[in-house]
């Protein structure tokens, strides 16, 4: 996953202390329910679609670029799954970064599901009964997608 320039120059001055980023997900869903899945470059694992925003996008935004530059697929956002912090992640160079994750459901409008940039090792759709293995964040954004009701949040405070 390439790193933005403007992380980069953050990074000039910051060095590898935390940074705070927005990230975005998406759970895409085709006519016939069945979700777009990359399997990822850098890890090799199958996941959900994600990124960063560019200083001044809309997170809504980015979900539909970012979908369409990994996979060729062309996409709208339906609604907000969910928000959380995800836990702090350290890079092999050191950065050390932690995502405010944005997760949008978003409905494939055209294009073909194709290996779309170097992000990826492969791209395809999955019916949700035989999906590859997955790690606990795209399923839990996966479920959360088909779910009717509100935008799920997490929170460490009593009500």
């Amino acid at each position: 996953m390439a790193t933005p320039e403007f992380i980069r120059t953050i990074r000039a001055t910051a060095g590898h202390q935390l940074l705070l980023l927005p990230g975005v997900s998406a759970v895409v869903f085709d006519d016939e329910g069945r979700v777009l899945l990359g399997r990822r470059a850098d890890t090799g694992n199958w996941s959900i679609i994600g990124g960063i925003p560019e200083p001044g996008e809309q997170p809504a935004d980015v979900a539909v670029r970012e979908v369409f530059e990994e996979t060729g697929v062309e996409c709208v956002v339906e609604r907000v799954v969910l928000v959380q912090a995800l836990e702090p992640v350290t890079y092999p160079n050191g950065d050390q970064c932690q995502f405010m994750d944005t997760s949008f459901r978003c409905r494939a409008t055209g294009g073909a599901a194709r290996v779309n940039d170097d992000e990826s090792l492969d791209v395809d759709w999955f019916s949700l009964d035989a999906l590859p293995p997955l790690g606990e964040f795209a399923m839990f954004r996966i479920k959360q997608a088909q779910a009717e009701g509100p935008t799920w949040f997490e929170t460490t405070t009593e009500r």
